[in-house]
């Protein structure tokens, strides 16, 4: 028996020796291979980046992690003792690592079967883990992490390991930090916790998707409770106090940021751009950007766009439900979970009729509510309430002004807003769809489409540059072009029929495409497409042939408003920007816009001295240059450039300032009296611009100007088909435009357009070039003898 003593102790001493060594050998060979733990000290938190409107509304936010970091002495005492309390009872007082939670550790190794264990992990370890290792399951990782802890409580103070656990550990939905689930589960700030609500959040850690107070409120009371009673047990609270703080409800629940403007289009156009700006750490640095979008402005595109695409789909009749869903013997959490497939529209929920009978109905909605509909629900759908739906259709509803409800549906058609001002390119509102939840792709900067008659005023600006006014007599009548290959080509007019002689003014109210063709080929297409590219349009985005005179370019609303804004400014060619400053976690600036300013009346303009004004960010807009980019021209979004140029740097002077006013007044007639004589309503008379149709009725436009704003309104479907019968410019978008401008030019000062120098007026009110006059005197027959004097017409063919 002694010797079997003997050797046990034997063995245990070398076991233990061996043992000894062996740590030894391993901490001096890892120890330098350690991570630099003062590097803990300057943290780059991820942070989401978040995004306002210019009037500081709440857009949106991206980013997975939901963090506000927060330094250790502005966190309350009785949260960080509610962390201690229950994590690490000892941790002001150990070395970082805790000896009787160890040997606890190891002896429940030794004598159960779990392959993990409770205990051991001091709050430095675990911040060691969280910052520097992987969550795996070994005894090296184990033993690299003690070791990490030693460096720690080093190199770093008590409080700031603290500080780092409190500020990175996860606490469930997306919540990163004490901070953020303070905010999320109450509502609260830090100092504003009870005891109760600092001990339930201490406990969050541990369980962080499992046992928070939300998905399971019984475990994470149970969890509170015990902390309260470690906290009392320790002498942070007294026993009153636990028992008072057991005795509270659970009062969490969600509290999510409010989204104050919902702009989800101008929101992904803002992640895209600065994750182009920042890699992928655009999303999680903190950074806050400011857009120049205002949210009066925004509201008003959108009601807008929904409003007009709601009135086309009216017209267009009744086509049935959206789906159906099989309502026989199926329970209404079952219904519930098929019908919030369907895409969620604000103001539009999707509902499912559960019983129809006659002219009444039952439909539970996808929020939950269950409505009684009456006879008055089938209003517009030219049919009665059981010959529109059946049980199991279904469909949306929409609330009229009257608080009823009733039969909706998605449009077929999609549109396109976007409104810049024409003094910088500053993006006022963009909606780039009907419902960003049913189709998040952005008309507004990607969809390619041709703009029909509104493309016309680019071509009419060309010719002026050749010597034509808006007093110059084209033929309105059939013209036949053909190519060397034969092909005959025959252009008509929307609507029919010729007007034979008519001046450019009166053709361009009237949109008349013969008169488009005609002047298009006889100022030369090679000529018209060079100078078209002033615009910032790319020249391989226009077609080399006749029929670029009726629109058939492949553009974006985005680029045709920028296009209509060289008119708006007198000449000026802005780049279209949308993001006014980006501030990081610490409030400072780093990137702020000044954009290129047409500012006509500036001292530099006057001077002549627009020498600033040539090159943005590596694009050349001088005269020789323009066109170079054709990749930023093709999508009509540029880069200005940030944090400079001066403030006081000049737009490039693209036209002639006199070919812009002249084209600008005759569009004012365009409203005065033309094809969007409806825009008249907005009792404006510095409102102008042209409407827009394609062939077939594929495409719907108005693009225009007024006050401070130049808006651009696009009404089409995605799969290219025809909108319908009669779905001109004038009546799919001008409406859109028209609601639209009514409301984001309220208080808004009329722009009077002043003649630039060298522009001449007539007497019968008639603005010509100071060189044409003469010749237009000559060529133009008076109004009284016009129809009898046809024969003076300048005809190019």
């Amino acid at each position: 028996m002694l010797k079997i003593i003997k050797c046990l102790t034997v063995l245990t001493v070398l076991g233990i020796s061996g043992l000894a060594l062996g740590l030894t050998i391993a901490y001096f060979s890892i120890m330098p291979n350690l991570p630099d733990v003062t590097e803990l000290k300057r943290v780059d938190w991820q942070m989401p980046l978040t995004v306002y409107s210019s009037d500081g509304k709440f857009i949106a936010e991206f980013g997975e992690n939901r963090r506000y970091p927060t330094r250790i002495e502005d966190i309350p005492a009785q949260t960080k003792n509610a962390v201690i309390a229950i994590e690490d009872a000892h941790f002001y007082k150990h070395i970082g690592l805790d000896w009787r939670g160890i040997a606890r550790a190891v002896w429940l190794t030794a004598t159960t079967r779990d392959e993990r264990v409770p205990g051991g992990s001091t709050i430095t370890q675990q911040v060691a883990r969280n910052f520097f290792l992987s969550n795996e399951y070994s005894y090296f990782r184990k033993f690299k992490e003690m070791l990490l802890a030693l460096k720690m409580e080093r190199e770093l103070s008590k409080d700031e390991i603290l500080g780092l656990y409190l500020n990175k550990i996860f606490f469930g939905n997306r919540a990163y930090g004490i901070a953020a689930a303070a905010d999320f589960y109450y509502g609260k700030k830090l100092e504003e916790l009870s005891l109760a609500e600092s001990a339930t959040l201490a406990g969050i850690p541990k369980f962080p998707s499992s046992g928070n107070p939300l998905s399971n409120p019984e475990r994470s009371m149970i969890r509170r409770n015990y902390i309260l009673q470690r906290m009392a047990k320790e002498g942070f609270i007294s026993e009153a106090e636990m028992r008072s703080a057991q005795a509270e409800p659970n009062t969490a629940k969600a509290h999510e940021q409010i989204t104050e403007l919902h702009a989800p289009y101008l929101a992904e156009m803002v992640r895209i751009e600065m994750v182009r700006r920042y890699g992928e750490k655009a999303t999680d640095s903190g950074f806050k950007v400011t857009t120049t979008v205002s949210s009066k402005d925004q509201l008003a595109a959108q009601s807008a766009v929904r409003n007009g695409l709601m009135q086309y789909d009216r017209r267009h009749g009744w086509r049935g439900a959206e789906a159906t869903i099989d309502v026989t013997g199926k329970s209404e959490a079952e219904l519930l979970k098929a019908l919030r497939q369907r895409p969620r529209i604000g103001g539009l929920p999707a509902a499912l009729m559960l019983s129809v009978s006659g002219n009444s109905a039952k439909a539970l909605l996808d929020d939950g509510r269950t409505l009684a509909l009456g006879p008055s629900a089938a209003d517009g759908t030219g049919k009665s309430l059981s010959g529109a739906v059946k049980a199991g259709d279904v469909v949306r509803l929409q609330e009229l002004s009257n608080k009823t409800m009733r039969l909706a549906q998605i449009p077929r058609a999609q549109a396109a807003l976007v409104s810049l001002d024409p003094e910088d390119g500053a993006l006022r509102a963009v909606v780039g769809g009907f419902a960003y939840s049913a189709s998040n792709f952005n008309r507004v900067t990607t969809a390619k489409r041709q703009p029909g008659s509104s493309f016309k005023p680019f071509v009419y600006t060309a010719s002026f540059e050749r010597g034509y006014s808006p007093s110059s007599i084209v033929l309105d009548a059939p013209v036949v072009f053909k190519d060397r290959k034969g092909n005959v080509w025959r252009p008509k007019n929307d609507r029919g029929g010729f007007m034979g002689p008519i001046r450019l003014r009166e053709a361009l109210v009237q949109s008349r495409n013969l008169v488009s063709v005609r002047l298009l080929d006889g100022i030369g297409m090679n000529y018209a497409r060079d100078y078209i590219t002033r615009f910032g349009f790319s020249k391989d985005s226009l077609p080399a042939n006749l029929s670029m005179a009726l629109g058939t370019a492949s553009l974006t609303p985005m680029s045709v408003a920028r296009g209509y804004t060289v008119f708006a400014n007198g000449g000026y060619l802005v780049d279209p920007y949308f993001i006014r400053s980006i501030t990081d976690t610490n409030g400072t600036v780093v990137a702020y816009t000044h954009p290129k300013r047409a500012c006509a009346l500036c001292p530099e303009r006057l001077a002549g001295d627009v020498s600033k004004a040539v090159v943005v960010d590596g694009f050349d807009l001088s005269a020789d240059g323009l066109g170079k980019n054709d990749t930023a021209q093709n999508t009509g979004m540029f880069d200005p450039a940030f944090v400079g140029p001066p403030v006081t740097a000049l737009a490039p002077q693209t036209i002639d300032p006199r070919n812009a006013f002249l084209i600008s007044d005759m569009m004012l007639d365009v409203v005065r009296r033309g094809t969007a004589v409806e825009a008249k309503v907005l009792n404006r008379p510095d409102i102008g611009g042209k409407t827009g149709s394609t062939n077939d009725h594929r495409d719907a436009w108005f693009s225009g100007f007024g006050g401070n704003l130049v808006t651009t309104v696009w009404v089409g479907r995605d799969d290219f088909k025809p909108l319908g019968y009669g779905e001109y410019g004038g009546r799919a978008a001008l409406p859109i435009w028209i609601d639209f401008m009514r409301a984001a030019l309220v208080g808004v000062p009329l722009k009077n357009m002043e003649p630039p120098a060298g522009i001449i007026k007539s007497a019968n009110g008639d603005y010509f070039k100071e060189e044409q006059y003469d010749l237009e005197m000559m060529q133009v027959p008076s109004d009284e003898s016009f129809q009898q004097q046809t024969e003076q017409a300048y005809d190019i063919f």
